[in-house]
């Protein structure tokens, strides 16, 4: 079969003998040879020269790409006149030499060169005509093979609304209708020809059309033009202009000339001159081009270019279908993260949108309302992450603020004890005090990483393990869903988070962390309102979900009417016109379950389970590691309550030695302080050597009793001595223990009281012989005690019993301090901070230690079933 080329050569040179013959007659007519017979002679020659290069014409562009663009082209079928990656030659329009003699003028394009007119489309011709050959080429070529980047400058996207259905179908981005969109669409074009000279196949062709320059389109602009126009083609990256070049103002540069061009210009009436084609066959000797102008052909029905895109779209959404699968590499843990994080999160109409976490969008925003797909967007990211990278390259930090199980799939669970190798800490339904944690821990990485980067002499990341590779210094990305929680308030916590946000969201691209907030809004936040530009301004990537539209500029509505499992994406801090629509698979469960237990099987020798925070999980004793290994072979003991809120969830306790005020209160109506009492002196028990403490149990109220039985069966089963005493007898060993100077022979003595609000009246009574009360004595013990070995372990359920008993010190010989359901006024009077911004809950407590002026959020010990037996905590 005849290459286009050679035939177009046949044409071009049946053309140019034609001009000649012409151009002979009508020197004999100027000579005054021949008179009538010469013009006649000439006439007949034009007629015949028309229909030849009629036949030409139609030879060249079979089917969608010649045919007459009515009604009955219905029929036709289409992606079988041109291949992908082969030059295809067009029709343009109709010329006529002479009198009732026309031809169609066809010009090579898309595989061979460019097309520009320098009438834009609100000359109403040219928009027609550019309907027309767009419809052409989309026809022509197989489904699939051509990609349109559209840009309206003047008419706001009119020109190409006949094809609303590509961009529906998301095969086409919706047209770019002023310069930032323009711009988007040009780097768009200039990244597609940077990856294939790196090496990258794409079979496709990606063709810019330009209906009009959008306002404020310049030198910079056209420039960029004209360098797609040279490189391009070697990419399959291919121009159709309108409005090219610019007019010229006097005194301004003149708009570069786009290479490889065939140049159309107005010649009045409606007519265009047509410049000599790009490529070696040419239309003249003196670059005349096109003996005859040409005047354009019209628009095809709307009803035509809406039938034809329907057919289209509905290949294109077939093939733009995609699944969790199809998502994930081929071989996992090949790539390196040196230059930053890549991975697939769905597609771009049929090409792959490929997202990164590097210098360039070192961080996210995900925007998304409740439905709208926002998790599994996540889990598509995280696992295209964790597939591509290895636990070397790659760690992960997990937050998820809100009642829900995104981030479970990432931890090991009583069903499934797989885990993902990179998760270093996993929040689920976190505290905001949590999430603070982990920024914390986030930014002491991040001064350890400078240390690092100060002592090789260099800036960023990519450069210290580009010349060292030895460092294991793998890039960090933390995401936090529903983000806006931890800043919720303006209190110290959100204060404090504020700031480290900000440190990250500055800093941390130079030493590869990455940051990626997911929220259903990023409006409201109280802590954030003076902070918007310097935090999020540092997020140039944008992700809105169907609702989600808040991430994006205000002026961008982009999000709006998005369907469930589409998104669009905007690297450019959401300006309207850098939007790129793309679609994300559901993460089906038994795919994500396979592909977690293949990186599971893969994680490296001594590969252990993220730290896990569960804000609704209970935390017992003999389940925490700590409490299990307790021994006697320690230095100093500790009477250990809880887990603290806090990465690793590191155990809570109190130091208890010879410091004045090692004694320990735990305070609140809720029946959980049994249970820390029971912790604590079964705690203590177990660092004793068998025989070598006693304890002194009084189990004075009746909701402490299981507590207080399960104490003394653990205590005596350690081998200690120990006694349950009454209200009574704990008044008289009080008188003991404020007497004797050196205690049990110098054991060390536990008094531990379940409800010691309970004896408040009765330690109130003085003695009539020696007018000593029992709050004397038991101040003597909290005063003495510690230095000779005797430590109080209490709970009140009141605070004002507590201080009662404790008498005008405030409670200051006891410094160690639990607070479960105490209110933020009774911690303020307690501890003179009347700032204190403490908010009791459920399963949480406020350690105090008074001797080293600590707070911490903890999870207080339970023993299993405590919570299913109480109503309200709060």
């Amino acid at each position: 079969m005849e290459s286009m080329a050679s035939a177009f050569g046949r044409a071009v040179t049946a053309h140019r003998e034609a001009v000649s013959h012409a151009e002979a007659a009508r020197a004999r007519l100027r000579a005054g040879a021949g008179g009538d017979g010469v013009s006649a002679q000439a006439s007949e020659d034009a007629r015949r020269f028309a229909a030849g290069m009629q036949r030409m014409a139609e030879g060249l562009t079979p089917g969608w790409l010649g045919c007459r663009l009515d009604a009955a082209a219905t029929a036709l079928p289409t992606g079988v006149d041109a291949a992908a990656g082969r030059p295809l030659a067009v029709r343009l329009g109709e010329a006529s030499p002479a009198a009732g003699s026309v031809f169609g003028v066809v010009v090579p394009f898309v595989g061979a060169g460019h097309l520009a007119v320098d009438s834009d489309a609100r000359d109403p011709s040219v928009a027609r005509w550019l309907r027309g050959l767009l419809l052409r080429v989309l026809a022509a070529l197989p489904d699939g093979a051509l990609r349109v980047a559209a840009v309206d400058g003047a008419t706001l996207g009119a020109v190409f609304g006949p094809f609303r259905v590509m961009v529906e179908a998301e095969a086409w981005r919706r047209p770019a209708i002023d310069l930032p969109g323009f711009q988007q669409v040009l780097a768009e074009a200039e990244e597609r020809i940077e990856r294939v000279q790196a090496g990258e196949a794409d079979p496709s062709v990606l063709l810019l059309c330009v209906a009009a320059m959008p306002a404020g389109a310049g030198r910079t602009e056209w420039s960029r033009l004209a360098a797609i126009a040279h490189a391009g083609p070697a990419a399959g990256v291919f121009l159709l202009v309108a409005g090219y070049p610019p007019p010229q103002h006097p005194g301004l540069e003149a708009a570069p000339r786009l290479e490889r061009t065939t140049h159309l210009t107005a010649a009045g009436g409606g007519l265009f001159r047509v410049s000599d084609p790009p490529g070696p066959y040419r239309f003249s000797d003196d670059g005349t081009g096109l003996a005859a102008p040409m005047r354009l052909d019209g628009s095809p029905p709307d009803d035509l270019i809406e039938a034809v895109c329907r057919r289209l779209a509905k290949a294109a959404r077939v093939q733009a279908s995609t699944d969790f699968a199809a998502l994930m590499p081929v071989e996992i843990w090949q790539e390196s993260s040196v230059g930053g994080l890549r991975t697939v999160v769905g597609r771009e109409g049929r090409a792959e949108c490929v997202l990164a976490l590097d210098d360039a969008t070192p961080h996210w925003l995900v925007g998304g309302r409740t439905g709208s797909g926002k998790t599994v967007f996540l889990l598509d990211l995280l696992y295209g992450l964790a597939s591509r990278y290895s636990p070397d390259e790659l760690g992960l930090y997990l937050l998820d603020f809100k009642e829900g199980v995104s981030f479970a799939e990432f931890t090991p669970t009583a069903v499934d004890p797989s885990w993902i190798p990179h998760a270093r800490t996993v929040g689920i339904e976190s505290d905001r005090e949590y999430g603070l944690a982990v920024l914390r821990t986030l930014s002491r990485e991040m001064t350890r990483r400078a240390t690092e980067l100060k002592r090789a002499g260099v800036t960023k990341l990519a450069d210290l393990r580009a010349g060292r590779p030895d460092v294991a210094m793998p890039r960090l990305v933390a995401v936090i869903d529903e983000f806006h929680v931890l800043f919720e308030g303006n209190d110290a916590v959100a204060r404090q988070a504020v700031a480290l946000l900000e440190e990250l969201a500055r800093k941390g691209r130079s030493y590869g962390i990455h940051l990626v907030l997911a929220s259903q809004t990023i409006s409201g936040v109280e802590a954030l309102f003076a902070k918007t530009e310097s935090i999020f301004g540092q997020f140039p990537l944008r992700v809105a979900l169907a609702g989600g539209g808040g991430v994006l500029d205000q002026l961008n509505d982009g999000a709006d009417n998005l369907p469930i499992g589409a998104a669009v994406v905007n690297a450019a801090t959401g300006i309207p016109g850098a939007n790129r629509v793309i679609r994300f698979p559901n993460a089906e469960a038994a795919s994500v379950t396979a592909q977690r237990h293949l990186l599971w099987n893969a994680r490296p020798p001594g590969d252990a389970p993220p730290a896990v925070f569960a804000g609704y999980a209970e935390q017992h004793p003999d389940a925490d590691p700590t409490f299990a290994r307790l021994s006697p072979d320690v230095r100093r003991r500790r009477a250990l309550v809880g887990r603290a809120v806090d990465v690793g969830l590191p155990t809570a306790g109190f130091t208890l030695d010879a410091t004045p005020g090692s004694h320990l209160a735990v305070l609140g109506t809720s029946p959980v302080g049994a249970d820390v009492l029971y912790a604590a002196a079964v705690s203590l028990a177990r660092q004793h050597a068998p025989g070598t403490a006693r304890f002194l149990i009084a189990p004075l109220v009746a909701a402490a009793d299981e507590a207080a039985d399960a104490a003394v069966e653990a205590i005596t089963a350690a081998g200690h001595h120990c006694e349950t005493i009454t209200s009574t007898q704990y008044r008289t060993h009080l008188i003991d223990l404020a007497q004797q100077s050196e205690p049990g022979g110098g054991q060390a003595t536990y008094l531990v009281v379940f409800g010691a609000d309970a004896a408040s009246n009765l330690l109130a009574a003085s003695d009539p012989i020696t007018y000593r009360s029992g709050h004397d004595d038991l101040r003597a013990v909290l005063a003495n005690g510690p230095g000779h070995g005797v430590h109080l372990l209490g709970w009140w359920r009141t605070l004002s019993r507590f201080s009662d008993d404790l008498g005008p010190t405030g409670g200051g010989e006891v410094a160690c301090l639990v607070a479960l359901n105490l209110p933020s006024s009774d911690i303020g009077s307690l501890l003179g901070d009347y700032a204190s911004e403490w908010q009791s809950r459920p399963n949480r407590a406020l350690l105090i230690d008074r001797n080293d002026n600590r707070r911490t959020l903890i999870v207080p010990y339970v023993r299993p079933g405590t919570f299913d037996q109480i109503d309200d905590m709060a």
